[in-house]
């Protein structure tokens, strides 16, 4: 299978309780597209970046077999940074400083060698320019995701669901559900998101982990695997993304049973993102690293119980 993703490449600057650091990669394409690339080897990266970015960077994304042929560079102009410092408990955090640059003028070219990737992922973008990479598809892929956040419910509510019309699944945190839906159950909130069209919904609960539906209502809830420290939440969601995605382009099965195991290894991924500043951690990952912790989810979650005994 083939795999494409739309999202930022951009510089981030981080400070959590445990340290600051100066400009580094981030944008919730690398993130998408690292962590997808442990799964699926024919991962395709459509992005923009300034005359700035170092090639060193780019260097780390095609050392995990990412095709970067449909990353602009803009000469003459710089890379979207954003700058943000979390509070004590991670849960918030303040951004500092946001400056599009290069991306603000963001016209997505799709490459012909990306033409027919069975598989797309729209990372946080403007909902106009994720509807326009469906529309430059000359094939629409056999399955869309999309990721958003409350920005553009604000924004551009109008435009935002047009855009979830066309995808397959949309992926969201809790708070975005509710103001999206209207509604304060998480449940109900799921019932009318997929009647605006997906076919599947994954509603993002941070630490506690995350809630998939389909249309028929069948539910599954997967748990934020615990580890011992949490050291940088950016990016956490993005990594999620990728894994889930990542999973469904390599065994390109749309069952919701394997879905299921797409949500673990979407909260496997997160797990490592979580561990180290910025993608430090997810661009050296180890294959047994990854299937231990699948091993430690597994342990996690099964249980035997008789119910005769009640």
């Amino acid at each position: 299978m083939s795999l494409a993703i739309v999202g930022t490449v951009a510089f981030d600057a981080i400070e959590t309780p445990f340290g600051k650091t100066d400009k580094i990669i981030g944008g919730a394409g690398t993130y998408i597209a690292l962590s997808a690339s442990y799964f699926e080897k024919n991962t395709n990266l459509i992005s923009v970046v300034g005359e700035d970015f170092p090639k060193d960077y780019l260097e780390i994304l095609k050392k995990h077999n990412i095709d970067i042929r449909g990353i602009q560079i803009k000469k003459g102009e710089k890379t979207f940074f954003w700058s943000g410092k979390y509070h004590d408990n991670m849960n918030k955090r303040d951004t500092l400083v946001t400056e599009l640059n290069s991306l603000a003028s963001f016209d997505p070219v799709i490459p012909d060698a990306y033409q027919g990737s069975e598989y797309l992922m729209l990372g946080n973008l403007t909902p106009s320019i994720q509807r326009v990479v469906i529309e430059r598809m000359k094939k629409r892929p056999k399955f869309v995701m999309m990721d958003t956040m409350n920005f553009w419910m604000d924004k551009t509510p109008e435009d935002l669901k047009e855009t979830v019309s066309m995808v397959d699944l949309l992926c969201i945190n809790d708070e975005e559900a509710q103001q999206f839906s209207g509604e304060h159950s998480l449940i109900a909130a799921a019932e009318k998101i997929l009647s605006e069209g997906p076919k599947f919904l994954i509603i993002k609960k941070g630490k506690h982990g995350a809630l998939l539906f389909d249309k028929n209502m069948n539910i599954f809830s997967a748990p934020a695997l615990p580890v011992k420290t949490v050291f940088d939440p950016t990016g956490a969601g993005d990594t999620f993304a990728g894994g889930f995605i990542g999973w469904l382009a390599k065994t390109d099965d749309l069952s919701f049973d394997n879905m299921k195991n797409a949500l673990i290894i979407g909260s496997v991924m997160a797990s490592f993102n979580i561990e180290k500043f910025g993608t430090e951690r997810i661009q050296k990952l180890e294959k047994t690293e990854i299937s231990e912790r699948i091993e430690r989810f597994i342990r996690l979650t099964q249980f035997d119980i008789e119910t005769n005994l009640l």
